[in-house]
């Protein structure tokens, strides 16, 4: 894939089927905003497997950190990052899909512990694109003002982890226009 590419649904799925040679355990990656949700809702859709939003898996403590502008610390993370494993390695061979930050290739080696044969896809876009998303969307605990510190964050994933990039500079519902030929 390349950056000029536009990814629709189907051949996201059957990239990540590719990639994850047995059962489709995914991550939709990257900072808040980028689309992890509605991908990720997709691309479960596509594949027939349940979706988890990981924001759902956060405790309260949290949510409510995060609500009020304050980022979240490893100390804070590393019990969700557990759960979010967990799940993955619950589902097995059912697959399933979560989005989840894992910012950081330690959060993503935490989820690996997990569930070693997990696929990431990252929805990469610049700071000024996410920032226009994150302005326009409301209801949800995620402020903007945390997005510089989740791109301060965001090691963006090695050639060496499993993972699938996608560009979504475009409008979300652009992503999905082409068919796959």
């Amino acid at each position: 894939m390349t950056g000029d590419d536009v990814v629709d649904v189907a051949g996201l799925a059957a990239t990540v089927q590719r990639v994850a040679e047995t059962e489709p355990l995914v991550v939709v990656m990257g900072v808040s905003g980028c689309g992890k949700t509605t991908i990720g809702t997709r691309l479960a859709e596509r594949l027939h497997i349940p979706f988890i939003d990981g924001d759902d898996l956060h405790t309260t403590a949290n949510a409510a950190k995060m609500a009020v502008g304050r980022p979240l610390g490893d100390d804070d993370r590393w019990p969700w990052l557990d759960r979010v494993g967990e799940e993955l390695a619950y589902a097995g061979a059912a697959g399933l899909v979560i989005a989840c930050s894992a910012l950081k290739r330690r959060y993503r080696d935490a989820i690996r512990a997990h569930a070693p044969t997990v696929v990431f896809v990252h929805p990469a876009a610049p700071k000024e694109v996410v920032a226009e998303r994150i302005a326009a969307r409301k209801g949800h605990f995620m402020p903007a003002a945390l997005l510089a510190s989740q791109y301060a964050d965001l090691e963006v994933p090695g050639w060496d982890e499993r993972c699938v990039t996608v560009d979504v500079t475009q409008p979300l519902p652009a992503v999905w226009r082409r068919p796959v030929g």
